[in-house]
């Protein structure tokens, strides 16, 4: 087969994969973030993996000792997800329909994330180690919410199996066995799905920003926990969620740029 012909079947699967798949998975908002998203997967397959695999961290995390021991900083942080989760609606209105959960692990890991569906951990380290203060706390949630949101995670599992059926269609047109093709599809699912792109990263500091505001928590926050998560990359520990895209003077210029939107949110909810 020629390799016109090979380039031919191959765009044109693609293309049928990106024509069935694309949407998007939130409104706007006042920071502005609707772009359009390939997703191959229901939001429901990938929140019921989720959910399998935040009740397994909770169990490892409980067999350790580990879980919500100290029950003042677990009250703290549970009193801030309450007052983000109602704002989640300005983004998409199912989301107040998840079943929200918020734990802390006793750990000296620097992390924080919130799973598809709004299932929240934060590692104490990030808080103890770093002092943050409430509003801090809630620039990191809202930032981890807003990942769930925009459902980034399904977002990169579409991709990885949008790039399997071109792989597939490949395999086949040029006799690659179907063993190698997996291989092939797999090592590209683990490079893109470990860490989130640059623009996901963008997203949700734009999102997580506004849901910071509308929750009453002031958004010049941010601008302060990202000076603190420079020096903690200056010093011995990077924080796990910023290992690929490591905080630095651009990101709080951006953080920065968006304080004039923001902060009328802020004013009205503390009004």
């Amino acid at each position: 087969m020629s390799t016109f012909r090979l380039l031919a079947a191959i765009s044109a699967s693609l293309w049928l994969v990106t024509l069935t798949g694309c949407a998007t998975t939130t409104a706007g908002g006042a920071v502005g973030a609707n772009r359009s998203q390939l997703m191959l997967i229901s939001s429901e397959q990938l929140e019921q993996s989720a959910a399998l695999g935040y009740n397994k961290l909770k169990s490892e995390a409980t067999q350790q000792g580990a879980l919500n021991r100290d029950q003042k900083l677990l009250q703290r942080v549970q009193a801030i997800a309450r007052r983000i989760e109602p704002q989640t609606a300005v983004f998409r209105r199912d989301a107040l329909d998840w079943k929200w959960e918020v734990n802390i692990i006793d750990s000296n890991e620097l992390n924080a994330f919130c799973m598809p569906g709004g299932k929240i951990v934060f590692y104490s380290g990030l808080i103890n180690q770093l002092q943050l203060t409430d509003e801090e706390i809630a620039v990191v949630m809202g930032h981890e919410i807003a990942h769930a949101l925009r459902e980034h995670s399904r977002e990169q599992v579409s991709q990885a199996m949008a790039a399997q059926a071109v792989l597939g269609v490949g395999s086949a047109l040029l006799g690659v066995s179907q063993g190698a093709a997996a291989l092939a599809g797999i090592g590209y699912e683990t490079f893109i799905a470990t860490r989130f792109s640059r623009t996901d990263e963008a997203e949700a500091d734009r999102i997580g920003l506004e849901l910071t505001a509308r929750a009453g928590y002031n958004p010049q926050a941010g601008v302060t926990l990202w000076k603190k998560m420079i020096n903690a990359k200056s010093g011995s520990q990077l924080p796990e969620f910023l290992s690929s895209h490591p905080a630095d003077s651009t990101r709080v210029k951006q953080i920065e740029s968006l304080l004039p939107i923001v902060t009328p949110l802020y004013q009205a909810a503390r009004r």
